[in-house]
């Protein structure tokens, strides 16, 4: 099991009925990667670049594609550019991926028998594990969870708690969560300007 399909599992675990937005989520995906990716040491971070190592030899086909994505070659590329274009439509591929895997289902409506919108976790070995790591605190799947707003952070220091490369990806996740928002903000208050300006006085 992965940190990302941990805290894909988390999402919907806690939150069914308030989903997080999918462009949180995978940027927090992203950085589940990248925290993975460094406890194999497939790479490491020289302040905020990301330089690839070996390819270790992973037993998880995502992960495998996010160390064949690294940029190999200097002067490499920052944590906060790979969230970005790494977590392009990460969402959607986990979700296919726990779906293909048999840990996600489609809930049919006998009425509605064409909309197969609605998912549900399996009872399955990936659900009990993400639980039991959820409710053990470990640090990272906390922090991330609480970047996406599912459950408190840890109350330790971070620092204290894992290593200085991860609190670099961890606090570059929540950089790029602000700015996201932000940008969410600008939109929505250009639109009801532009709605304002259509109605009119």
């Amino acid at each position: 099991m992965t940190t990302p399909r941990d805290l894909l599992i988390t999402t919907m675990e806690v939150a069914p009925d308030r989903p997080v937005e999918q462009g949180d989520l995978s940027l927090a995906l992203a950085g589940a990667e990248l925290c993975d990716l460094l406890d194999t040491e497939g790479l490491t971070l020289e302040g905020d670049r990301i330089v690839p190592g070996l390819l270790p030899a992973l037993d998880d086909r995502l992960l495998d594609a996010a160390a064949s994505s690294l940029n190999r070659e200097a002067p490499y590329e920052s944590v906060e550019d790979w969230l970005w274009r790494r977590g392009r439509g990460l969402h959607a591929t986990y979700l296919a991926d726990l779906e293909a895997a048999g840990d996600l289902t489609r809930q049919h409506n006998r009425w509605l028998p064409l909309r197969t919108d609605r998912t549900a976790l399996a009872d399955s070995p990936a659900r009990r594990h993400a639980a039991e790591r959820r409710s053990s605190g470990e640090p990272v799947l906390a922090v991330l969870a609480a970047a996406v707003g599912i459950g408190p952070e840890p109350a330790e220091d971070l620092a204290e708690l894992v290593d200085d490369e991860v609190v670099t990806v961890l606090a570059a996740v929540n950089d790029a969560l602000m700015e996201l928002e932000a940008v969410r903000q600008r939109r929505s208050i250009e639109q009801a300007a532009f709605d304002n300006v259509w109605r009119g006085p």
